[in-house]
């Protein structure tokens, strides 16, 4: 006699499926992101030193927008690449050297984007360089705050254990290093852009302790 198959569990549904649910979700994946791929904490701290060059210096709209479609296409390469290796790790439960070939391609994906990105930054730094020879003074004042605001952000996202009093010092003291850069920004658009980084750092750390139990 033929025993039936035991159905496979169902799929467990989501507690809540509206629009600001559907938010929720994507945030805890861009988090979950942070939290547990190694890359996607580098390309924050690096997005951060970004943000850094651009509040100092005064770019012009493209080079704006090219900086800052670069930093969200790397996030979103890197995220894609954390959901690729999920799926295939899901799939495909012991080694196999397709699974490696296509983790590897994907990780390729997001390591051709982060090199372009390296050198459309260098071009638009040779390209403005008349206005970066002669904001000298910008410059050592963005190196003196954005440098400690940067050491803010990594601290955050570390994967080390710490104690809390570590994470709330890093995340007051970059809001306030910001708020002091905000007064002579020379772009609020990237302003904006390191307190949204800020803000990712510390809801990864939180994500992360309380995932701990801390």
């Amino acid at each position: 006699m033929t025993v039936p198959a035991t159905p496979p569990p169902r799929f467990p549904s989501r507690r809540s499926t509206g629009l600001l649910a559907s938010f929720g979700h994507a945030w805890a994946g861009l988090i979950h992101t942070v939290v547990y791929q190694r890359n996607m904490r580098i390309h924050v701290v690096s997005a951060a030193l970004v943000g850094m060059v651009g509040n100092g210096i005064a770019l012009g709209l493209a080079e704006k927008v090219t900086l800052i479609f670069c930093v969200v296409l790397i996030f979103f390469a890197e995220i894609l690449n954390s959901a690729l290796e999920q799926l295939v790790d899901l799939a495909v439960q012991q080694f196999d050297e397709k699974a490696r070939l296509t983790k590897d391609a994907a990780a390729a994906g997001v390591l051709v984007l982060a090199l372009g990105t390296v050198v459309i930054f260098a071009a638009i730094l040779v390209h403005n360089w008349e206005t970066v020879r002669t904001s000298t003074e910008a410059i050592v004042r963005q190196v003196a705050l954005g440098l400690p605001l940067t050491a803010c952000v990594t601290v955050l996202v570390l994967p080390q254990p710490r104690p809390r009093w570590v994470d709330a010092l890093a995340l007051m003291g970059g809001f306030a290093l910001l708020a002091w850069m905000a007064t002579f920004s020379a772009s609020l658009v990237f302003t904006v852009l390191t307190a949204g980084l800020l803000f990712i750092a510390g809801s990864a750390a939180r994500m992360r302790r309380r995932e701990r139990g801390g």
